[in-house]
């Protein structure tokens, strides 16, 4: 078996840290010409129990590759098992490199797309069990991920995809522009005939499976000294009164004076939200806004929740004016969010 080289667009991502183990002379040699041509892997040493082995780096790397039968790979594994949020992808693989088998996380975890590269570096056949891939329809959580879009349940997530498998589509209703859809996806105008919505708006049913898409900015000022606490009451009730869902926020924006204020830097790390500052000579250069004299006289800016947010988002629609409150000034742009059928080649890894 002749192990070729990769070309660019085959080689692992650079994220995707891999571990090979080995149990034979020949599976650890297969194991030494692959590895070169992987972006992050490395062969774990063998000692006496592969169990030990695997438990003592299962939280380490986000991919392992088992030179060995899958019988073996099973019973060491399966004590280790979480979820296919958080597991790694399991690849197992014969030491000729004929039959690599993607065994677990083949979606969220990569490793439908890790046994298809690692199949054309060795000649072999992957073996890709998952039904959306075998029966050529998009896989919902990996288009979902692509897109940008949050998912509030997975359990819902998985029932939809279940729903795509068994019917072989599902109905789409979107309040946001859809450029194109990938296979197994059909628009419809009618929400209430829809399978999945993908809406930044709270205003549908709970039971409603639901698509964030991450296509708000949120432009605020503050005094000095406002704790973090108070961001998160202000946020809540302009989302609540604007009837907008919290998860498609996709980040701040403030003036650069406050890029050392703690509370809004506390309120921006506990919900994972990175913060856009700009300068009063960037905020200055926009037109038809509501002058804030406060903001002049404090920063020498014309306003700071309305102007940071369309700065940042990149567009002049605000879906919430700026709202006052006795410590912070809130305002809400909507960025340009576009639906289409890229999803991340399964072949690129």
């Amino acid at each position: 078996m002749t192990v070729r080289s990769a070309t660019d667009t085959e080689k692992a991502a650079p994220e995707m840290k891999l571990a090979f183990i080995a149990i034979t002379s020949g599976g650890t040699e297969l194991a030494g010409r692959l590895i070169p041509d992987l972006t992050n892997a490395a062969l774990l040493p063998r000692g006496e129990k592969i169990a030990a082995t695997v438990a003592a780096h299962w939280q380490e790397y986000d991919g392992f590759v088992f030179i060995m039968s899958a019988g073996i790979v099973v019973r060491t594994i399966a004590p280790l098992l979480v979820h296919k949020h958080s597991d790694p992808c399991v690849i197992v693989m014969d030491e000729k490199g004929q039959n690599v088998i993607s065994l677990l996380s083949g979606h969220i975890g990569g490793g439908n797309r890790l046994a298809r590269h690692l199949a054309s570096l060795t000649g072999g056949s992957a073996v890709i069990t998952t039904a959306s891939d075998t029966l050529q329809l998009v896989p919902l959580d990996l288009w979902a991920r692509y897109q940008h879009l949050h998912v509030d349940s997975r359990d819902k997530l998985t029932s939809a995809s279940a729903t795509l498998v068994n019917h072989g589509y599902l109905r789409i209703y979107a309040d946001i522009p859809v450029d194109s859809l990938p296979q197994g996806l059909e628009q419809t105008s009618d929400w209430q005939k829809a399978d999945i919505i993908v809406s930044h708006r709270d205003i549908f049913p709970e039971e409603a499976t639901i698509f964030r898409p991450e296509n708000l900015v949120v432009g605020t000022g503050c005094n000095r000294g406002t704790p973090a606490a108070e961001f998160e009451e202000c946020l809540e009730e302009l989302l609540t009164k604007c009837k907008l869902s919290r998860s498609s926020i996709r980040n701040l924006a403030s003036i650069d004076k406050k890029n050392d204020e703690t509370g809004l830097l506390q309120f921006a790390e506990n919900n994972h939200w990175r913060i856009d500052f700009y300068d009063k000579d960037a905020i200055n250069t926009l037109n038809n806004l509501e002058i804030s004299v406060a903001a002049l006289k404090a920063v020498g800016a014309i306003g700071v929740a309305e102007p940071t947010a369309l700065l940042s988002s990149r567009t002049n629609l605000l879906i919430s004016r700026k709202r006052k409150w006795k410590n912070i000034t809130m305002a809400i742009a909507r960025a340009p969010f576009t639906l289409s059928a890229l999803v991340r080649d399964q072949k690129d890894i």
